[in-house]
């Protein structure tokens, strides 16, 4: 019997460039799937994993949010507060990737609202980028269908190899047995790059947890790797370098 809500999925990512140039490149990942009002018991029960103190996996709150230490669940609805939505009670799920012997890095994290009745509310997308920087974009739901659709422009610093001047159309699953998250970038003249991420769920263990550790150890050290890897690819391919205009912190829109 599964002791908890929250869970592992396992899977890969896969990124893939249409223009100037082609580029394609694909990870084998496990992300964290983590009821936030849980995380303190998760400390405590899983081994191998912490809360806010150092293990080889970890969870710490100042890595989301308002990212300074205070409690996400308050960051969430307060935001939510300001979308207007409203969820009461329910539970707010977090994907993201712990921290492994205290490092991660977390480019897109994304937090799923449930009311009380267990129906997905709203979506926050967190987007990190290699200068300690985020932006998120908060979304309210307001289908039940399992396939959730967003889009708005791009307002945040990504990648030294992409314009500003683009929109992203999200679609993912309501997260069950498969995690599906699937973005597409698009300029003006069509679609310029596509990001993807599955997983198969697998229920939080300390067994389970330490299995997908064995399987990709590392990880968040090869994730940050990999991305100066593949601009380095991009730069000896000739792609355009976009410089950073404007430096920000942490900043978030609300995009209902």
């Amino acid at each position: 019997m599964n002791l908890f809500n929250s869970c592992i999925y396992s899977g890969f990512v896969t990124h893939r460039r249409f223009k100037p140039k082609r580029h394609f490149f694909t990870y084998k990942t496990f992300s964290l799937f983590i009821d936030l009002h849980e995380i303190e018991n998760l400390g405590k029960k899983i081994k191998f994993f912490s809360y806010n103190k150092f293990n080889i996996l970890s969870f710490y709150d100042v890595d989301h949010g308002s990212r300074d230490g205070s409690s996400l669940v308050g960051w969430v609805k307060n935001t939510l507060a300001d979308a207007k939505i409203n969820i009461g009670t329910g539970t707010i799920k977090l994907l993201c990737y712990p921290r492994f012997f205290g490092y991660v890095f977390n480019p897109l994290s994304i937090f799923y609202c449930y009311d009380e009745k267990l129906q997905l509310k709203a979506i926050l997308y967190e987007v990190k980028n290699t200068f300690n920087e985020q932006h998120t974009y908060v979304f309210s739901v307001s289908s039940s269908s399992k396939l959730i659709l967003h889009k708005c422009d791009k307002k945040f610093y990504v990648s030294p190899f992409m314009e500003m001047e683009t929109s992203y159309n999200f679609r993912l699953l309501n997260p069950g047995k498969i995690l599906n998250v699937f973005i597409k970038q698009r300029d003006s003249e069509g679609i310029i790059f596509t990001a993807c991420q599955i997983g198969k769920r697998v229920e939080m263990s300390s067994k389970n947890l330490f299995i997908q550790f064995f399987k990709h150890p590392l990880m968040s050290f090869k994730i940050i790797a990999a991305i100066h890897f593949e601009a380095f690819r991009l730069w000896i391919k000739g792609v355009k370098y976009v410089k950073r205009k404007i430096k920000i912190k942490n900043n978030l829109s609300i995009e209902n």
